[in-house]
């Protein structure tokens, strides 16, 4: 039952009617209060509560108030008695429930075993859906216990039953196999399994890292596990038993029952083989893209030497270096040719062109180490990975893979006269003449073209890897019963399932938008059209500096004094006393036998080091706590899903006790943004990126008005934003509802804007470009004369959208069911992909809802206010990161993916506690009237739970679990 009520929900739930105050005619004092509390309880849950404490002081005083009745009758209310079992039995007749009896038991285990618990694992989740069920069939459940004990028993059933079916097909040579991988080998560096080997992740990318993973997907392989052994079974069910065996040791595995080990080991390994396929890919991509830059570095360095001969050319160059610095946002024209005009540029690219052949060079110096170094890796990724293509345009490639295949062992530096290589569409016109010499393939020039044109097609996935996870068949990646269950899939999106329907009303939207921004721009001082040479461009005014607010850094003070240096453990662990968060944090393994208390102060001490960036070892300040106790905590008991719910849950407890009149009302919009932090780079998620300056890697945050950040994501600095975007607002689990995501100029593009329509949702960016822009008109027979000059000259094409709204509508709902990650399933949709048709569609759709926003923003200064201070608040919490993760001086230091992404949600959460318990802090002093007459509107305004004076990071980290925070809300 929830705690915090508002009026409205009070009225809609609470109120007593006439029908149901008949029932309370023959009771009087405490009697008739405790019987109409217990039958609108039981009339909302289905249940009766557990304890008085369930029942929220509002709802007590609102039923009171009702009845004329003081609310301190409630406390005399009896809870045990012949009086307290004749009210239940009343209100079960009232509502025509019975008690719930050993049949219904077995029957729920059953139901439990065969529906449910192959989609969902997650205890509050399966009691949530056991409570649904029992009020669904008018059954009173069974106490909070004995439905604990109920679940338990329904997934012992079904594990006992899926074990047994999953061993019952692996032969007696598989099971050998397997076994075989937990013999233990003496070494001099300790004792080894295979198995351990097997967990181990890939190194930077380079050749050596591809022969140690062909080497362990080698291993899984020749186990010889069925390929359909899990077809039927569903991803979660199978994610969570590999998950299981991953956190457990091989001698812990050795212990289980054989079909119990039988499973876990062949779902790691089904688990394991995928990734590894996944991470081959990976470094085949990665690897092909190194070697040309590596070329082009090894070229650049020549021509820098060459530069510097030519004193004239430097100063030139030195000045085109010092005025693009000094005007960064600039236009080139303005800029760069005063100080360089463009004749003297085109004569310069001529000549460096011409004297050092500089495009020649670098494709002689990438043949040169594809032929000594890279050529190595060819054989062991075309033997071990098997690509499709379902595409008639990429056939030749196919082909090309297979010449090459079939070739290798052909010692000549050109393919055999009588071969005929497919050529077209795999090598370039610049390459040609490298490739094709004297009429014969040269075979090194040969295979980089192939390799090239592959490593494009793997990442729009055009062409896909059997036996991959990310790499897959796409057409797995989107509902297959789509044809049968079409207008379920259109009704779920709400989108007209007629195309002509959907189009029809965003014409007229865009129309409408186009029209008012045409008649409203004249009067509009902050917006104009300026003419620039021969382009027209959009020029906004930009804010005026509000005012200061008076009372914020005396507020700040005032919570100094009352909390000086309140360490930032006591906030954590003040956080999950009041919140409960460390329930989620749960073994991976069947049972746990440490003790409650001692397990929950060495989460919080393990959440806290990782959280900080200084390690679990710096936190093993007690006898009690050493670093073997905390390592053991940290591998078995702290996962990435928990943390996630952790997470939810401190988010929407922060949600749930925010007071309307300090922070406003709740809001359904949230922002966005992307933050590198440093790590070390032996892994293929470490990158260095220009617009970060560094190696690193980045996490992509959303954060709502108010400072909750309700989901992160950990990616590769290359990664699509966009997608990431769509990911957050689709997968947080917290209670707020996204109607609009603001998000920075790489957060967004055309196919973004589509997909946030389909999905329903409103995608609001900053745009840093926002003087180039251009509008689409609906038809191109309209005229809007005020804003023709940024008005493109094609309209949109609404006949392609509604060939192709199927396969959006398609694709929009595997991402809202989350078959496939956003980034998997948009990378069809890239720029390397233009010719797929959905992909001009959605670019069509796209280009419709950006002409709307653009026409709402540059009409609306509130519009860019807004947009603009919600991504104001998601910088603040980027800024505040470097606060508490200061271990190692933010860096990284680990090459697991799973530790660099455990470390971060980590301190996803700590900084979320700190949000949850400043917002009590500021409520306390707030609440105060010499505080809150104070107040102003722009102080509320900028008011903001990010601060850190008063919250010591540092020191030394004792925790006393019986030691609270001064806070005057009750936990």
């Amino acid at each position: 039952m929830k705690r915090k009520w508002i009026q409205e929900e009070l009225e809609q739930q609470w109120t007593i009617f006439p029908h149901e105050l008949k029932l309370l005619k023959n009771k009087t004092g405490s009697t008739r209060l405790g019987f109409a509390i217990l039958l609108k309880f039981f009339q909302i849950e289905g249940r009766f509560s557990d304890t008085p404490r369930e029942i929220a002081l509002e709802v007590i005083r609102y039923v009171a108030k009702q009845l004329d009745q003081p609310s301190k009758d409630w406390r005399e209310y009896p809870w045990s008695g012949r009086a307290t079992v004749y009210h239940r039995n009343e209100i079960r007749k009232f509502y025509a429930y019975r008690k719930t009896s050993a049949r219904d038991t077995k029957a729920m285990v059953k139901w439990l075993a065969d529906e449910l618990l192959n989609q969902e694992q997650r205890p509050e989740r399966l009691q949530s859906l056991v409570l649904e069920r029992y009020r669904t069939l008018c059954v009173e459940p069974p106490t909070h216990e004995q439905l604990r004990r109920l679940i338990q028993s329904a997934i012992t059933e079904h594990e006992n039953r899926f074990c047994t079916a999953i061993a019952s097909v692996l032969t007696l040579i598989i099971l050998k196999r397997m076994d075989a991988l937990l013999q233990i080998h003496p070494a001099d560096d300790g004792d080894w399994t295979i198995w351990q080997n097997l967990k181990s992740d890939p190194g930077k990318a380079g050749i050596d890292s591809i022969k140690e993973a062909v080497v362990r997907l080698q291993t899984v392989r020749d186990i010889g596990l069925p390929r359909d052994l899990f077809k039927e079974v569903s991803p979660k069910l199978l994610e969570r038993y590999a998950k299981r065996v991953a956190v457990e040791e091989p001698f812990e595995l050795r212990r289980h029952e054989a079909s119990l080990r039988a499973t876990l080991m062949a779902a790691f390994l089904h688990r394991r083989s995928e990734e590894l396929t996944d991470h081959l890919v990976d470094l085949l991509i990665e690897t092909v893209h190194k070697m040309g830059k590596k070329a082009e570095k090894r070229i650049d360095e020549g021509l820098g030497e060459a530069l510097q001969k030519a004193p004239s050319k430097m100063i030139k160059l030195y000045r085109i270096a010092k005025a693009s610095v000094e005007a960064p946002q600039g236009i080139v024209s303005d800029v760069i040719f005063p100080e360089a005009p463009e004749p003297w540029l085109k004569t310069l690219i001529k000549e460096v062109e011409a004297s050092s052949g500089y495009t020649g060079k670098v494709r002689t110096a990438l043949q040169k180490a594809y032929r000594h170094h890279y050529r190595r890796m060819l054989p062991e990724l075309l033997h071990n990975l098997e690509f499709r293509c379902t595409n008639v345009q990429y056939q030749p490639l196919l082909q090309a893979l297979d010449l090459i295949t079939s070739q290798l062992e052909h010692k000549k530096p050109t393919f055999p006269e009588e071969i005929q290589a497919p050529l077209k569409g795999i090598v370039p016109s610049n390459w040609l003449p490298l490739v094709v010499e004297d009429g014969v393939i040269n075979r090194n020039a040969y295979e980089i073209c192939v390799l090239r044109a592959l490593r494009e097609q793997l990442r729009c996935r055009e062409i896909w890897v059997v036996g991959s996870r990310r790499y897959r068949d796409p057409e797995e990646d989107l509902p297959q019963d789509f044809e049968e269950r079409k207008a379920t899939y259109y009704e779920d999106l709400s989108i007209p399932i007629d195309a002509k329907e959907f189009t029809a009303s965003l014409r007229q939207e865009l129309t409408r938008h186009l029209d008012n921004f045409n008649k409203c721009i004249p009067l509009n001082p902050k917006v104009r059209i300026v003419a620039v040479k021969d382009d027209h461009r959009i020029s906004v005014t930009p804010f005026e500096p509000q005012a200061e607010p008076e009372n914020l850094a005396t507020l700040k003070r005032e919570i100094t004094q009352r909390w000086p240096g309140t360490s930032l453990l006591d906030v954590l662990k003040e956080a999950d006393l009041r919140t409960d968060f460390t329930r989620f944090i749960q073994s991976g393994t069947e049972r746990s036998h440490m003790d409650k208390a001692t397990l929950r102060r060495r989460i919080l001490l393990c959440l806290f080091g990782m959280g900080t960036n200084t390690g679990i070892k710096s936190m093993e300040s007690l006898p009690d706590d050493d670093y073997k106790d905390l390592l053991y905590v940290r591998r078995r008991f702290i996962s990435n899903e928990g943390l996630r719910q952790a997470i939810a849950q401190v988010v929407n407890a922060t949600l749930a006790i925010r007071l309307p009149q300090i922070w406003g009302e709740a809001t359904t919009a949230c922002a966005s943004d992307s933050k590198q932090f440093g790590a070390w780079d032996q892994n293929l998620l470490t990158e260095w990126h220009l617009r970060y300056g560094g190696r690193g890697v980045m996490v992509y945050w959303h954060v709502e008005k108010n400072a909750a950040c309700i989901y992160s994501q950990f990616k590769r600095v290359s990664s699509s934003e966009a997608a990431a975007m769509i990911q957050g607002v689709l997968r947080h689990c917290t209670e707020m509802e996204v109607e609009r995501q603001y998000v920075d100029s790489h957060g967004q593009n055309a196919i973004a804007f589509a997909f946030c329509r389909l999905l329903g949702f409103d995608l609001m960016p900053r745009l840093k470009g926002i003087n180039k822009q251009k509008l689409y008109k609906a038809d191109s027979k309209q005229d809007f004369p005020n804003i023709n000059p940024i008005i493109a000259g094609k309209a949109i094409n609404w006949e392609l959208i509604e060939e192709q709204l199927d396969t959006m509508v398609k694709h929009a709902a595997a991402l809202k069911l989350g078959m496939a990650d956003a980034e998997s399933l948009l990378r069809r949709f890239s720029r390397n992909n233009i010719q797929h048709p959905a992909y001009k569609a959605l670019a069509e759709l796209g280009k419709a809802i950006k002409t709307i926003f653009l026409c709402r923003y540059l009409d609306s200064e509130e519009l860019r206010r807004e947009v603009h201070e919600g991504l104001n608040v998601v910088e603040s919490w980027n800024s505040t990161n470097g606060f508490i993760y200061y271990g190692k001086q933010g860096e990284i230091s680990t090459n697991r993916r799973d530790g660099q992404e455990m470390g971060l949600l980590c301190l996803h959460l700590l900084q979320a506690s700190m949000v949850y318990i400043n917002t009590l802090m500021i409520q306390q002093v707030l609440k105060e009237p010499v505080w809150s007459d104070k107040m102003t509107t722009r102080d509320l305004a900028a008011l903001s739970p990010l601060i850190t004076k008063h919250i010591n990071p540092y020191g030394r980290f004792d925790l006393d679990m019986d030691v609270r925070l001064p806070l005057d809300e009750p936990a």
